[in-house]
């Protein structure tokens, strides 16, 4: 079971951040090309920034704690999904406290 501790974090920031969404209304799921215009230019960064390190020989991941599935180059696929679902739930959080102060983010 070990080997599911990354993912079961992920999970852990989904299940604290998604809730806002319905609950407060902040509809940042609902407008999911935004989101994703917002989440892959960074995550595409990451992914490139932790290649490079793992190529160098800087970054490394602990087998026992991952579940083994690597994409290119070494990559952890819960590396890649942790710079999409943490960013994720940032915005929920950040448009949550708009939200809950009525602040206008100006593009309405």
């Amino acid at each position: 079971m070990r080997h599911l501790a990354y993912l079961a974090v992920l999970a852990g920031c989904l299940a604290g951040a998604l809730w806002l969404e319905p609950i407060l209304r902040v509809n940042v799921l609902r407008r999911w090309r935004r989101l994703a215009l917002t989440v892959l230019p960074v995550a595409a960064v990451f992914v490139l920034w932790d290649l490079a390190a793992i190529a160098a020989g800087h970054w490394t991941f602990d087998p026992a704690q991952i579940t083994g599935i690597h994409l290119g180059g070494g990559l952890p696929l819960d590396e890649v999904l942790f710079f999409v679902v943490v960013p994720i739930c940032a915005v929920l959080g950040f448009e949550a406290v708009r939200a809950v102060l009525r602040r206008p983010a100006g593009d309405e």
